[in-house]
């Protein structure tokens, strides 16, 4: 099977929700009327999560979010999606990310049912990468280095 399309898709909702929960969290209250009504959709967590944190507000956590969670995801999917070299490294660095972002939030403030979600599309990325690169597979891979015709075969 081709892994290549739902790694794909994961990558491109995760560096979406990324951007826009980033924004949300970094405007936050400065938003005005829009941030007062994200905060009563629950979009925006309250300020008292933050109590026991080195933040005072959720602008540093929401630029973090954008440009290491939504940034990395969004490099994978290009490099990806042009089918570069690096494509998988990169796909499991997002992925990877996204767990250790997950643990630091579990670590930092109250659990919410998007820590499950985001931590399952974490392990989903390294899953399909793995499997990408055929490390499921019955029988041991040959000790030769991977030939064109196998990199073909990945992507």
């Amino acid at each position: 099977m081709h892994w290549r399309i739902p790694l794909l898709i994961v990558q491109v909702l995760v560096a979406l929700s990324a951007a826009v929960s980033g924004v949300a969290l970094a405007l936050g209250e400065r938003a005005g009327t829009l941030g007062e009504r994200a905060g009563s959709l629950g979009i925006i967590p309250p300020l008292e999560w933050l109590e026991g944190t080195p933040f005072d507000s959720y602008l540093v956590p929401g630029l973090v979010l954008i440009l290491v969670v939504g940034g990395t995801h969004a490099l994978a999917f290009v490099l990806l999606l042009r089918r570069t070299t690096w494509a998988l490294a990169a796909s499991a660095v997002a992925g990877f990310g996204m767990v250790i972002w997950v643990f630091v939030q579990m670590v930092l403030i109250p659990y919410s049912f998007l820590q499950a979600v985001y931590f399952g599309a974490g392990l989903l990325e390294i899953v399909l990468v793995l499997l990408m690169l055929d490390l499921f597979h019955p029988y041991p891979p040959a000790l030769d280095p991977p030939s064109t015709v196998a990199r073909e075969r990945i992507f």
